[in-house]
């Protein structure tokens, strides 16, 4: 099956293989919540990003790939993103990484503490670490930069097709937001890089650019 991004909530997973890197996507909970599961093709290693919710179809989608887990990120410190990240990490004994602002809030003690200009690697595989201040202090984003291709960018929560994420009304936070994700993430990627987002469907940078202006003037 082609890629398309495209999952319900309890349903199959969706499968892209890259080169060098197997991204797998499935859907949990009630609210939609992506869980993304990437495995070095090279040597099997696994990062999870966000243990969302549903441990037992979390720890099948590990079954998908390699089996074991090494590291599992989580994008930001909001509940709906990490009610099975203890029982993911017990099962499995993975170690944890989150944004620094974020991680005093989450069940589980990252084990790395994440912040700009960082990276996270596991197996051969190694990923930039974007801090987008804004919908949470600590809220960060994964950049793979294919070798072969071109970059692929999960974003938790800050950055979905059609804005960004959720200020709660706040101007300043809103503001915060939309310049991190103006000059961290559409300053320094490309138009081809694919979107992947916290819930729903996928976009790219390229689909999502000439809204910015306009994302700007409504607030929101």
């Amino acid at each position: 099956m082609a890629y398309t991004g495209d999952v319900t909530p309890g349903g199959p997973s969706q499968t892209r293989e890259l080169p060098a890197l197997t991204i797998r996507k499935a859907s949990v909970s009630d609210m939609d919540n992506n869980v993304y599961l990437l495995t070095c093709r090279a040597t099997g290693a696994q990062l999870l990003v966000d243990a969302a919710d549903d441990a037992p179809r979390v720890l099948a989608l590990l079954q998908e790939g390699s089996g074991g887990l090494d590291l599992v990120v989580t994008t930001h410190q909001h509940w709906d993103h990490h009610r099975a990240l203890a029982e993911v990490v017990a099962a499995t004994g993975a170690a944890s990484a989150a944004g620094e602002a974020d991680a005093p809030h989450l069940p589980v003690k990252p084990g790395q503490l994440l912040r700009q200009g960082d990276s996270v690697t596991f197996g051969e595989i190694s990923l930039d670490v974007v801090h987008l201040r804004g919908h949470t202090p600590g809220s960060v984003a994964l950049a793979y930069r294919d070798p072969e291709g071109g970059t692929h960018l999960f974003t938790g929560d800050s950055l979905f097709p059609g804005g960004v994420g959720n200020t709660g009304k706040d101007a300043a936070r809103f503001t915060s937001l939309l310049d991190d994700v103006e000059q961290r993430v559409f300053g320094v990627y490309d138009d081809g890089t694919w979107v992947y987002p916290g819930h729903g469907r996928d976009t790219t940078l390229g689909a999502e650019r000439p809204h910015l202006a306009e994302w700007r003037a409504r607030g929101w």
